[in-house]
């Protein structure tokens, strides 16, 4: 069953895809991927609408239950969770190292913070 919480969680999903694939391609850097961004840009565009987005399907999915919806949180919360260790890994690379490290451990904690909602909502949909 499709639904608007699957709806917004899906299209979390993709933009994460599609942040990691430019990250990938240019190799971080400001405009050397597929879409003509900065990093910052890019974070906000591409990044920060998926962290809200996966918020509110969680929270707007009371009844019923969503075993699905709590699979597609987990892959979206192991995505933010994949950037952030990427951003600490380039952080040695980088001028801001203390900056790309803080961001980096931002963004595993908000991951981790979505896949234990994917997984309290697959917990709910057993009971």
């Amino acid at each position: 069953m499709v639904s608007v919480p699957h709806v917004l969680s899906g299209i979390s999903i993709i933009l994460l895809v599609i942040y990691g694939a430019d990250v990938m391609v240019g190799g971080g850097g400001a405009g050397n991927g597929f879409l003509p961004f900065d990093a910052m840009t890019r974070g906000i565009g591409f990044g920060m609408p998926p962290i809200i987005l996966s918020f509110i399907a969680f929270f707007i999915s009371k009844k019923p239950p969503f075993k699905g919806l709590g699979i597609m949180l987990i892959i979206t919360g192991v995505l933010i969770i994949i950037g952030g260790v990427m951003s600490m890994t380039s952080a040695s690379e980088s001028e801001n190292t203390a900056r790309m490290i803080g961001e980096g451990g931002a963004l595993i904690a908000i991951g981790v913070i979505i896949s234990i909602l994917g997984g309290i909502k697959i917990r709910k949909s057993d009971t």
